[in-house]
């Protein structure tokens, strides 16, 4: 069996590609987040707040996909560097609700010199990103609706 028909080779899986494009990618951020204080997953919860701000811990969960677990030591790791306030909602005791402190509504004026600065570190034109975009939302979707049951 030639590699070309090896449907097991390697640098043949997406899989592969998506997970190594993945890190190398977030490793760009790492130097550009430092000075900010921020993870690569802070960073994403920050986009997050100041487009939709507030937002229930339920609804940023959704909206980065990631689970109670996951999201509460991030939350209150934001908190603890002064970029948010977790409270609970006053429409419904049940629910914490996030908004920005005036130091997490400063930061993002840092954090706008960081999508440039990536895009530069890329070398790959905007069209080919917005393109690459695209077929990665395609995918996320294929994958949301394959793990839908029935």
């Amino acid at each position: 069996m030639t590699e070309a028909t090896d449907l097991l080779a390697l640098d043949r899986q997406v899989c592969f590609a998506l997970s190594i494009a993945s890190r190398g990618v977030i490793g760009l951020y790492r130097p550009l987040l430092q000075p900010l204080g921020l993870t690569h997953p802070q960073y994403l919860a920050m986009l997050a707040l100041w487009q939709h701000e507030p937002l229930s811990v339920k609804e940023l969960g959704e909206l980065l996909q990631l689970d109670a677990g996951t999201l509460s030591p991030l939350l209150k790791r934001l908190q603890g560097l002064g970029y948010i306030h977790r409270e609970r909602s006053s429409a419904d005791e049940r629910a914490l609700r996030v908004t920005l402190t005036p130091e997490g509504r400063r930061l993002r004026g840092e954090a706008e010199k960081i999508p440039p600065a990536i895009v530069a570190r890329l070398g790959m034109s905007l069209d080919e990103l917005q393109d690459l975009h695209q077929a990665l939302t395609r995918v996320i979707e294929a994958t949301r609706r394959a793990h839908q049951p029935g």
